[in-house]
């Protein structure tokens, strides 16, 4: 097959494109460069230079053509606008989920999708044809499964990709790279937002948005213990970064409005719901809500971030796109603009956006 493969400069794709090579696929490799070059500049690094620099080399050992594919505008007006605004409209967004959607299986395809027959990258999922519908399956590694991040995808974007590390643990894709000697062999896994590199959210948040000093107030007293730089650096469930001894202290509220954050010891309080919230906007994989989400099934599962825990759940229909999801334990961290992906089994079924 003639494949076009995604690579981020990461052992995970560095290996997918391994596999594909090994088993004799016309290959060709692309980069996909997303940061402007004054936005490079004025937070002093360069994000891509090193993540190039290692997909090049892989691509040298193996003999695959690499090209570098500029989505900098693309990437701007869909994702990084997206972000932004979601931060100052007080929401925890999900621009990860979105790039899948419109720009690595969107705007890419566009650009190369009708050149090949499949397009590879190294996300932990699979893909299974059952029937004449396309399904999105857990990783064989569940700590590492990414499911969640491509939750918003189509029937048309499954049909077309290929996820050659999916059946494997991250130790043997680890292990597949060592023993052939890949440039990247040995590097460690990225974290966090996929555009920021090593630059920490914060501070990307504090070039665009600054700082307005507010008051920490604690939620069950009303009592003002001290101030921070602006409600858009914090989330619901936030534990870390608060400033405050006496704690452990969770950010339990936010008022966009006035600028305040609510924070508690006792996150656990009868005040607050943790299990119950609302979800827009859905998207099924599948193009129309499953049977399982219709009938209410019993074993419906939902994460509300990426990672390996799973909440057993009951989704209920208010509208046509809009549902109340109670889970079945308090969860710490439940927030605005944040996800809810949603489970069968082992079958990804779709996502929708927490009011």
């Amino acid at each position: 097959m003639k494949i076009a493969v995604l690579l981020s400069g990461g052992v995970d794709s560095s290996v997918a494109l391994k596999l594909l090579h090994d088993q004799g696929h016309d290959l060709t490799a692309y980069y996909l460069k997303i940061w402007l070059e004054d936005e490079v500049s004025y937070l002093g690094q360069c994000p891509w230079e090193e993540d190039l620099k290692f997909a090049s080399a892989v691509c040298s050992q193996l003999n695959v053509p690499l090209k570098v594919v500029n989505m900098q505008k693309e990437y701007w007006d869909k994702i990084v606008s997206y972000t932004i605004s979601e931060v100052k409209s007080g929401r925890t967004p999900s621009p990860d989920i979105f790039c899948n959607k419109q720009i690595k299986f969107g705007a890419f395809f566009d650009v190369v999708g009708n050149d090949f027959d499949k397009i590879a990258t190294g996300h932990y999922a699979r893909i299974e044809k059952q029937e004449n519908k396309f399904l999105l399956k857990k990783a064989k590694d569940s700590f590492k499964d990414q499911t969640y991040f491509l939750s918003h995808l189509n029937q048309e974007q499954l049909a077309k990709l290929i996820f050659p590390i999916g059946d494997l643990k991250k130790e043997e894709v680890r292990k597949i790279a060592i023993e052939n000697n890949l440039a990247n062999a040995n590097r460690k896994d990225s974290q966090g937002i996929c555009f920021l590199g090593k630059i920490k959210f914060s501070d990307f948040i504090k070039n665009y948005l600054g700082e307005k000093k507010g008051d920490l107030i604690e939620f069950e007293t009303g009592k003002v213990l001290g101030s921070h730089e602006g409600f858009w650096y914090y989330t619901i469930g936030q534990r870390k970064g608060i400033g405050l001894s006496g704690g452990p202290w969770f950010v339990v509220a936010k008022d966009t409005e006035k600028n305040i954050i609510y924070i508690s010891s006792k996150y656990y309080s009868q005040e607050k719901s943790r299990k119950e919230f609302i979800v827009l906007n859905f998207n099924w994989i599948s193009g129309e809500t499953p049977d399982s989400v219709l009938k209410e099934k019993e074993n419906l599962q939902v994460k509300i971030r990426h990672g390996e825990y799973l909440y057993n759940c009951k989704l209920s229909f208010i509208e046509a796109n809009k549902a109340k999801v109670v889970l079945d334990k308090d969860d710490q961290g439940i927030a605005s603009g944040q996800f809810a992906v949603f489970y069968d089994d082992e079958i990804c079924l779709g996502c929708g956006k927490i009011e």
